[in-house]
């Protein structure tokens, strides 16, 4: 049965030329800063992002872990969106770990926090009240549709957290997607902030790895963090490799991932019993909703015929397009989209 993975790009598989450079890596003990594939990768992610130093992590969340553990304190507090990856799906480790207030504040619809309303969230000088220390964005922003933010928008509020005496971290899981549907380079969007984290195993295609850029200090303090989450990798240069052809290949194709999310979310607007706002449709993440009929026979159906896609709401869906969907893909999802649609009908 044919399959249509539409449920992350996080599901991607790495090119021939990724598997390659694995084999090929030169490697050493990264704990001892010792190998050289993953200095090379973190000397590129570094230049890129306009920022002095960074570090090589397992996974996005362990990215915005480690970087809040290093800005933030026991009870110090976070002012973050409602609606961000940090908040919802990380598990609470910010929490947990780390004895961090999350104070979060309501996003609006483009994945942005008004300024006004980040500034009223800043704590004064008072006992009763958590220690405000960092604001977090997400870029491009995952439940807001893979809205993109503005280089003027992070910087304004970079410049109010500043102001302040805080620090901004950006969790920049997609911020390739961000500078490719903008326009931009990726430093316009990053620069602004302290420090931001990056996921080489979504859009870009890794099968693993994130990495943490910012000042050196603070790249080194997080080193130490790391290590203190259970995050120090030995020979993590076949990680690197990976990370490197990503870095080097992949972030112009992202444009087409944005194209077939926009060609499927106009196909869907056609499709009678769903509804959805392509207008929204940014990147590569969209959202459309079951107007009539039971949700859960609609999921069914399309999974059955090999569509996949997740449930994000009692009657709201999402489809994210990546590395490994084509066109041809996308026809099929939407005959099944419109074959389940009309089951319910």
């Amino acid at each position: 049965m044919r399959t249509v993975d539409l449920r992350s790009d996080t599901v991607t598989l790495p090119p021939p030329a990724m598997r390659e450079a694995m084999r090929r890596a030169s490697l050493g003990d990264d704990v001892y800063g010792e190998d050289p594939t993953v200095r090379a990768l973190e000397e590129l992610a570094a230049e890129i992002t306009g920022k002095e130093a960074a570090l090589l992590v397992a996974s996005g969340t362990m990215g915005n872990l480690v970087a809040i553990l290093t800005h933030c304190g026991r009870g110090d507090e976070v002012i973050l969106g409602d609606q961000c990856h940090t908040f919802l799906y990380e598990a609470g480790g910010i929490a947990a770990l780390g004895g961090i207030h999350p104070h979060p504040i309501r996003n609006e619809p483009d994945g942005t926090i008004p300024l006004e309303r980040i500034g009223a969230a800043i704590r004064p000088g008072n006992v009763h009240f958590p220690r405000s220390r960092l604001i977090c964005l997400e870029n491009t922003h995952n439940r807001c549709w893979g809205s993109p933010l503005s280089p003027e928008y992070t910087q304004a509020v970079a410049e109010l957290a500043h102001q302040h005496g805080l620090a901004v971290h950006l969790d920049g899981a997609r911020i390739f997607n961000a500078a490719v549907a903008l326009g931009v380079e990726v430093r316009e969007l990053t620069t602004p902030a302290d420090s931001v984290t990056f996921c080489l195993s979504k859009g870009l295609a890794a099968p693993v790895g994130s990495v943490i850029c910012g000042e050196r200090g603070f790249i080194e303090e997080a080193r130490r963090v790391r290590k203190m989450v259970g995050g120090g990798m030995r020979q993590a240069g076949i990680i690197a490799a990976c990370g490197l052809v990503a870095l080097r290949t992949m972030i112009p194709r992202l444009a087409e991932d944005h194209e077939n999310a926009r060609l499927l979310a106009q196909g869907i607007a056609d499709i009678e019993g769903l509804e959805i706002e392509p207008d929204r449709v940014r990147t590569n993440i969209l959202y459309f909703d079951l107007v009539r009929g039971d949700p859960e026979a609609f999921h069914y159906w399309a999974r059955a015929k090999g569509v996949l896609f997740h449930r994000t709401g009692p009657r709201r869906f999402r489809l994210v397009t990546h590395y490994g969907i084509t066109r041809p893909d996308i026809d099929y999802a939407l005959a099944i989209l419109a074959e389940a649609a009309g089951k319910l009908l």
